[in-house]
Parts: C-alpha cells; structure tokens; sequence
C-alpha cells in the first residue's frame, strides 16, 4: 500500500509541475530610455572630426579630404564630438565614431552607421550602435539602433534626427539625435 500511494504522489507531482510549466510566464519587464545628444560634425575648420576617404574626386579639392560628401558614392570617416546641447561649448558627453557614405544618386542621402561612445555623464562607458538612412533634405531623419553596451546591453530602438545648425558651404553641421532604446 505504501508503495501504490509513493507512485501515485510521485505521478501526481509529474502532472502538477508539467501543468505548472505550460502556463505562460509573465514577459520580463521591458525599460524604455529616451535621451537627446547632439552630433558637431564639422569636416572643415580647426575642429573639424570628418573627413572624406573616397569617392569622385573633387576638382576644387579641400581640407576635408578632396572628395565632397555632398557627391554620390563619397565615404567618410568621423569621430564627431557628442554634446549635451547644440551649441560647441555644451558639455561633450561622447563621441560619434563611423562613416557616412552618399548612397543617394543626387547626392542628397547618406547611409550612416557609427557608434555613439559615452565618455561622460550617466552613461559613461557604455555605446549606441547606430544605422540607416539620413535623406538629409528632410526636416526628420528616423534610423535604427541595433545594440549597445554597458548600460545599453541587450538594446534596440530608434532615433529621429534634426539638423539643429548647418553652413552647406562650409560642410558643418550640429545634428539633434532624439534617442529611443528599449532594454530586455
């Protein structure tokens, strides 16, 4: 007797936590971090952190590597100071590290993808890894955030980005990043 009652506990306990595993598991709480930076990228003047590698070459060749960002298939390098606000003496909180090649035939669009590497401020240490499309005649620029690390590990979002200033001319421009990420 003793043993008929051990395997029915032993089979009841099986059926319990088998039950017990199908019911669906409450998903993890989903954190939401919006945050705004601005991007200087500057490919002329003393502070200028842009420079062009290849393309068509530029008859009026320039500081700014002889290549005009502004042509269709001309890449660029950056290591752009990231700000807390839009003006060159707000805080630098980062650095905007990547490229920026103008995929767009008329020259008006850039793919972009670089890397926004916080040195200060909450969320020094950690990254935002940033791709996409930047149709820069548009008012909004909306790209993907596709990882991150430190405090951004395990991320995705997206960002809207603005031209908060730009000289054409002088290839200068300050970019608003309106950042959106969500962390499992």
């Amino acid at each position: 007797m003793i043993a008929a009652t051990n395997v029915f506990l032993f089979h009841l306990t099986l059926s319990v936590l088998y039950i017990a595993s199908t019911f669906p598991k409450p998903d993890p709480p989903i954190k939401i971090t919006n945050l705004v930076v601005y991007v200087h990228n500057y490919f002329t003047g003393a502070d200028a952190s842009s420079i062009t590698v290849a393309g068509k070459q530029n008859p009026t060749a320039d500081a700014a590597g002889g290549f005009n960002i502004l042509q269709f298939g001309t890449i660029a390098v950056v290591d752009d100071p990231v700000t807390e606000g839009p003006t060159a003496e707000s805080k630098e909180i980062g650095r905007a590290q990547g490229s920026y090649i103008n995929s767009q035939f008329d020259g008006k669009g850039l793919y972009l993808f670089f890397s926004v590497i916080f040195t200060g401020g909450q969320y020094a240490g950690s990254t935002l890894e940033i791709q996409g499309s930047d149709i820069f005649v548009r008012k909004e620029r909306e790209f993907g955030i596709v990882s991150g690390t430190g405090f951004f590990r395990f991320v995705e979002g997206f960002g809207i980005m603005e031209t908060a200033f730009i000289d054409v001319a002088n290839l200068r421009a300050v970019l608003k990043l309106n950042l959106t990420v969500k962390q499992f």
